[in-house]
Formats: structure tokens, sequence, C-alpha cells
């Protein structure tokens, strides 16, 4: 019997290994964690309301309730020609007839970096975040400013939602332990119309939202380097921070960028629309590691990430089988996301249609919070899984 080998455990990796399963297919899955990490709702770890176990899931439960061997060894090399992987133990996986490259992405390393706590990043931010929120609280006041940055080589590996999740929070939980007024809040980003792809009307609600809510706003200039006490941009100003997150856009995975693969301007593996990449039989590349192919709008997100998958698990069956047979992901190009601001939350939707945003109030928060249970517990195969999701 074929063997399939899943490089990644993330949103990609676990649901390919996951679905593969089901069609009887022999899987290995290698990962640098021994956890599923759920990042859309990670954005509560700042606040205190979820800690980092509450949104890990342990790999090995989902290995052992859908029967798929496990790895916790990070990747250090990948040879395509040779379909040779090699691990940071010393250890060398060569005996695959199949692999499907999850690794997720790099970020853009901006000028003091490391001044600046993401979350979207190494999960240890976010409880990083939450531990230096409180440390600013107990002082009486403070500067917090947070944003994004974007790629101009490749517009799709930009993170930009979680950055207004956790502001919005942020204000809300700044609100409920009546110290709000006493601290100042800024968004920045280096694009001159962040959020723009979620389409014109969202700009203008997101505008609304910023002003009622007294957060001060600076965009459309590049960021120069990131300070211990704030952020300089390439005009000389300066938004002074005592506490600043930032998500750096995305980048190719390193590893693979000596793979012997055909790589997009921006670094990412380029594939077709099956996720077949072109003079590798048997290789695959699906999430934030391929290259995203579609309008000007699109973006790397989960559910993009996860049908990448599905299908992928399809299509290396039916290639098994011989049945001349593929699923693309190109129909399920769009942006979906509820995004949650502490006490309601936004339906935001995106095609090639174009863009809405729909408040939901309280019962957006709420359906938030029920979508990450849903997540956690159908992987678990504790609950059925809904059609379609």
């Amino acid at each position: 019997m074929a063997r399939v080998l899943v490089l990644g455990g993330g949103f990609a990796g676990v649901e390919a290994a996951i679905y593969l399963r089901k069609q009887k297919i022999e899987v290995t899955l290698v990962s640098d964690r021994d956890y599923f990490y759920i990042y859309p709702t990670s954005i509560w770890i700042p606040t205190g309301k979820v800690t980092r176990e509450d949104v890990s899931v342990p790999l090995d439960k989902l290995a052992m309730k859908h029967g798929f061997q496990l790895i916790v060894d990070p990747v250090v090399a990948f040879d395509a020609k040779e379909k040779r992987t090699t691990l940071q133990s010393g250890r060398i996986l060569s005996t695959f007839d199949y692999v499907v490259l999850a690794l997720g992405q790099d970020k853009i390393q901006h000028k003091g970096i490391e001044h600046t706590l993401s979350i979207c990043g190494k999960p240890e931010d976010a409880t990083a975040l939450y531990e230096r929120l409180d440390q600013l609280i107990l002082k009486g006041d403070g500067k917090i400013a947070m944003g994004f940055g974007g790629n101009p080589k490749d517009t799709s590996a930009v993170r930009g939602g979680p950055a207004f999740e956790v502001l919005f929070n942020v204000h809300n939980y700044l609100k409920k332990k009546g110290v709000r007024k006493d601290f100042e809040l800024t968004f920045f980003a280096p694009m001159e119309k962040p959020g723009q792809k979620m389409g014109e009307k969202a700009l203008v609600m997101m505008d609304k939202m910023f002003k009622s809510l007294d957060i001060k706003k600076q965009v459309g200039i590049k960021i120069s380097e990131f300070v211990e006490d704030g952020i300089v941009f390439e005009d000389g100003s300066k938004i002074d921070s005592d506490l600043t997150m930032f998500i750096p856009a995305g980048t190719g995975h390193n590893i693979l960028s000596n793979a012997g693969l055909s790589l997009s301007d921006a670094y990412f593996v380029l594939t077709n629309e099956y996720n077949e990449i072109e003079g590798f039989e048997g290789i695959y590349a699906i999430g934030d590691t391929a290259s995203l192919m579609g309008p000007e709008w699109r973006a790397k997100q989960g559910h993009v990430a996860e049908v990448m998958a599905k299908n992928v698990a399809y299509n290396i069956n039916a290639h098994m089988q011989g049945i001349d047979s593929k699923r693309s992901y190109m129909a399920h190009l769009n942006i979906l996301c509820v995004m949650d601001i502490g006490d309601g939350a936004a339906f935001v939707y995106r095609d090639e249609k174009g863009g809405k945003m729909i408040p939901m109030f309280i019962f957006g928060h709420w359906m938030k919070k029920m979508w990450g249970w849903y997540c956690r517990y159908s992987k678990l195969g504790k609950i059925p899984r809904i059609p379609g999701m």
C-alpha cells in the first residue's frame, strides 16, 4: 500500500492527515509541536478569556483517534527530487510515495521585530501579551499600539483580521476594568487602506468604529523599525508605545527555499489549482505553504487551507486507484470570518461580487466561541463534522 507523509501540524496538515485516513490511506504526520493550535480563538488569550491550553489540541490524541502516525520533530531540510525529509534529530524520511507540504509560512523580519509580540506567531507570544497588558494595568496607564504589515510581492500573505480583533478586545477589556480613559490605543499599518480586502463598505464601518472607540490610526507610511518604546516610520514620525503587537506579513518557508521546487516571487511553492507541483509527481503543497491563485483580494485563511487538504486527500486517493478525477480549490476562494470585538462581532465575507460586513452584536461573539468548541471536538471525533465545514 502507498504511504503518505504530511509535513506540518497546522490547519492544512492536520486536515490532510484526517481526510487521508478517511480514505484508509497510511499516513505519517510530522510536526514541530506536539499540539494543534487554534489560532482564530487565540485572540482571547491577551485578555485572559482563554488560556493557551484552551486553544491547543494534543496531536497524539488526534493521531490515536484517526489512526495516523505522529512524529514530533522539526523538519530542517526537504529534497523534492528525492522526496527526502531530514528532521532536527537527524532522522531521514525517504520511503513515502506521496508528500504533502503543509509547513506554513515564515514572517517578514522587520528591523527591531524583537520589540514586538504577535498574535499570529509563536503561541508563547499570546501569553506574553496577556502578562504585559496586566503589568500596564497595574501601573495605571500606558500606550498600546497594534497593527500588521504587508508583502508587496504577495498580497494574500497578510493577517489583518486578528490585529483588529485583539485591538477591539483590549479596548473592551480596559473598559471593563474601568481604566480605558488612562490608555492610548493606536492602530497602525503601512498600506493606505488596511482591511481593503473586506470591501469598501467594511472600510467605512471600521473607520466609524475607530472614531467611536477613541482609537488613533496611522496608516499609509512604511515602517522603518521597531524600538523598545514604539514604532518609527520612514517619514521620521513615531508612535510611542509601551506594548506593541504586530503581525508581520508572510513569506515562503525557509526550509523550502532550497528544496528544488518552483517558487513565487514571495517564495511560496507554485502549484496548480489541484495543489500539484509541476515536475514533481506525488508532491503537493497546501495551506500557507502554497502560492495562492486567484484575484487580488484573495487571502490565506484556515478554511481555504482545509479545503485544499480535503481536495488533496481526494486527489491522492484517486491517483492511487487510477481514477481520472481531481478537485480544485478555486471555487472556494473567498474571505470568510466572524470578527470578534470582545462584546460583539461582525460577519465578514468577500467574493468576486464584492464584500460585506454585517454587525452580529453579542450573538456573533458567542457564535465564534462555539466555532472554537466545534473545531476542537469535531477534530477529536467527539461530535460529528458539519457538512461543508
